[in-house]
């Protein structure tokens, strides 16, 4: 399975008995943003970026195995942050995955970087940016310039 990064990867059928518990509790949220929510927290509680490892660890962006990329907590590229993400919203039954779109940005540091939009179904569209987290981008928001 590949990682591509100007598109989205497939979905997998089959995921780790860990993965497959997480997104069980998933399915008991009471609505789409209480799950969005809940992914963010596993998400940002699990993974980091660093901008310095982002460039050190560069040939981890061809590491396309999904159970390899949830076991391995701490730091994560961008695009497969979004790729594990996309797997437990699309999983926990609350998104599709048209729903969740690809974005790309420049960060300060001269890097491009991507992030997701997700369109809920009330409308409204959520920014999120797991690996920007750590550099204080909150839930909503994403990496861009110098922010």
């Amino acid at each position: 399975m590949r990682n591509y990064f100007l598109s989205k990867t497939k979905i997998p059928e089959k995921l780790s008995v860990e993965m497959q518990g997480v997104i069980d509790d998933l399915k008991q949220s009471s609505n789409q943003e209480e799950c969005l929510q809940k992914v963010y927290k596993i998400m940002t509680s699990r993974y980091r970026g660093y901008k310095l490892r982002t460039y050190r660890r560069f040939f981890n962006i061809f590491t396309f195995n999904v159970e390899k990329l949830w076991n391995d907590e701490g730091f994560i590229h961008c695009h497969n942050a979004n790729f594990l993400l996309r797997i437990l919203l699309v999983k926990s039954g609350f998104f599709k995955n048209e729903d969740i779109e690809n974005k790309w940005t420049l960060t300060g540091y001269l890097a491009i970087h991507q992030y997701l939009k997700i369109k809920l179904y009330s409308g409204k569209n959520v920014n999120i940016d797991v690996w920007g987290a750590s550099y204080g981008i909150k839930f909503g928001d994403y990496s861009n310039g110098f922010h």
